[in-house]
């Protein structure tokens, strides 16, 4: 655990922030964790005086920071993000709030999806509302808020004059859910003329776990495009069938290395003799990407195997 200095005041620690040749020293940190709504209106004033690349470079380390350390809290500065001027700051608070899972932040996302001027910020937001269908699925969300989840995705999905990206990442956000809906908007993207919706269907497919998606996605395995196959890796490896492992184990020897990437942490989701003897065989390789993504995955394939040993030394 990082040993963290004296914090300062809110009001030091913003005209700290505002400084654009100084670094976010510890102090500053600790001052913008947990703010109460006083401290947070003072912040967002101060905020709006702070030229845009300062605020991306400011909001870029309080993610990294929030990643690292687990007791530090940004979410009600993240949350004020989502209304900033700069397309970049949004997506990155955006980001920041990936582990929050209050129905607050599902009304915001929503809303950002559907009204936000910028397309990246819209196609972030669908993103985003993946960790929602996740939990709808899981019926850990109000019915209330399930079946917003659900009515936003599947009105982006199938709206043909929203962007393509944007379009593409609800697809990919509802692919989860269990729903007829969800499986013929997965096919019939599999089915478009649109590349990249073609792509998003086969990393939907492997979210939403249907087994009736395998010959789909074996089929992929071996197609000439780079992503098609990146995604079908990876869609397979979500799958978990051991009937892949042997094509899956054929793009080890692909002429991308992050096809190659894929295919190793794949067959550790997927597990079985088979798939660990091939990665226990990429531990001599030559290459060290390869090298330690062999090894990560053989962790989670022997965690797997037995979870008690998960974690241990």
């Amino acid at each position: 655990m990082p040993d963290y200095d004296e914090p300062m005041s809110t009001e030091e620690a913003i005209a700290e922030i505002a400084d654009s040749d100084k670094s976010l020293v510890n102090s500053v940190v600790m001052s913008l964790s947990d703010l109460n709504a006083e401290e947070l209106k003072s912040f967002q004033q101060a905020w709006s005086t702070i030229e845009s690349k300062r605020r991306q470079q400011i909001i870029h380390r309080l993610v990294e920071l929030a990643e690292d350390n687990f007791e530090l809290n940004f979410d009600s500065i993240f949350k004020s993000c989502l209304k900033d001027q700069d397309v970049e700051v949004q997506c990155k608070a955006i980001e920041g709030l990936w582990e929050n899972e209050e129905p607050s932040l599902l009304k915001l996302l929503i809303n950002l999806l559907k009204q936000d001027k910028s397309e990246k910020v819209r196609a972030t937001a669908a993103t985003a509302l993946s960790k929602f269908a996740t939990l709808a699925e899981l019926k850990k969300l109000s019915p209330h808020h399930a079946s917003e989840v659900k009515k936003t995705l599947l009105i982006i999905i199938n709206n043909n004059n929203a962007p393509a990206e944007v379009r593409r990442r609800a697809l990919e956000a509802a692919a989860p859910l269990s729903l007829p809906e969800v499986k013929k908007a997965i096919i019939e993207a599999y089915q478009s003329h649109t590349t990249g919706l073609k792509i998003s269907s086969i990393y939907a497919m492997g979210q939403n776990c249907d087994i009736s998606w395998l010959p789909i996605l074996l089929k992929e395995l071996t197609s000439t495009d780079v992503e098609m196959r990146y995604e079908a890796a990876g869609a397979c490896g979500e799958m978990g069938e051991e009937e892949a492992v042997h094509h899956v184990i054929e793009l080890i020897n692909d002429p991308d290395i992050d096809v190659q990437l894929s295919a190793i942490h794949a067959l550790g989701r997927i597990g079985g003799s088979k798939a660990k003897e091939c990665l226990q065989h990429c531990l001599q390789n030559s290459d060290e990407a390869i090298r330690q993504e062999a090894e990560q995955a053989l962790h989670e394939l022997e965690a797997g195997e037995d979870p008690l040993s998960f974690g241990a030394s």
